[in-house]
């Protein structure tokens, strides 16, 4: 049960304790536009109500003990939106650099980019290479923020540079490929969320989540507050991951010794 505490002046829920926390979460991160539709607003202040809520998830992940976070944030099909709209996100993703970094950085908070920076505007690509040179030293959080990613673009990617190292047909494995995506050097992701009520991966992660648990929502991602996230986490704790094995196999495994 869920007790009602304040902190700083402001009401906070004291939440249950989580039975088990996914060391990395990925969030697909929809419904911006039709939360403002809803009240009347334009689509940039859901936008901006979107990237503010970013805030708050990325506090309540350090919070409930989640290692890493990657969240999409722009994809290679969001270039067919409205060019206003492109520009408004791009904008936005500058001034929360600007704005947030260094909190970021207080909070032990290391930022990755997954995706492409070739075509994005200059400035706004050196951001976002010092934003992750600077927090790379933290580890508190790895958040991986995919700009300008597309599942299937990464994975060309990582076969263009598999041949150029001149690896041959014959050797390369499902791990040659996960050794070349971009997050290579992490653990996939444990659980996919998705805000919004839509029910696919939208190109998102399609090689490291083919084993990720996923939690859909109708919660818009503005919405999308603290105690959402809990739930999407205590769901979690809840499911029985197989990874192809039989239930009586996972019994098995998990029995102690000496146990009939």
């Amino acid at each position: 049960m869920a007790l009602l505490t304040r902190e700083n002046g402001h009401a906070r829920l004291d939440l249950p304790p989580l039975e088990k926390v996914p060391t990395h979460v990925a969030i697909i991160m929809d419904g911006n536009g039709r939360w403002a539709r809803q009240r009347g607003l334009p689509r940039s202040e859901g936008h901006r109500q979107g990237t503010e809520n970013l805030r708050h998830i990325i506090r309540a992940a350090v919070e409930f003990g989640v290692s890493i976070m990657t969240i999409y944030a722009f994809s290679t099909e969001n270039w067919s939106r409205p060019r206003r709209e492109v520009r408004l996100l791009m904008r936005i993703l500058e001034m929360m650099i600007d704005r947030e970094l260094q909190e970021l950085y207080d909070e032990g908070v290391q930022i990755r980019h997954i995706g492409e920076l070739n075509g994005i505007e200059s400035r706004l690509a050196r951001k976002v290479r010092d934003a992750c040179d600077y927090t790379r030293g933290n580890q508190r959080l790895i958040l991986n923020v995919a700009f300008n990613y597309g599942g299937r673009d990464e994975i060309v990617h990582a076969v263009q540079r598999i041949v150029r190292d001149g690896i041959p047909a014959h050797a390369i494995t499902e791990a040659t490929i996960s050794d070349y995506v971009y997050t290579s050097d992490l653990p996939d992701p444990d659980l996919i969320i998705r805000t919004s009520g839509e029910c696919r991966l939208s190109n998102f992660l399609i090689w490291q989540g083919a084993y990720s648990e996923i939690y859909t929502t109708e919660t818009y991602w503005p919405a999308f507050d603290r105690e959402e996230f809990h739930k999407a986490l205590a769901a979690y704790g809840k499911r029985r991951r197989r990874f192809g094995r039989t239930d009586e196999q996972i019994d098995a495994e998990y029995r102690l010794p000496g146990q009939a």
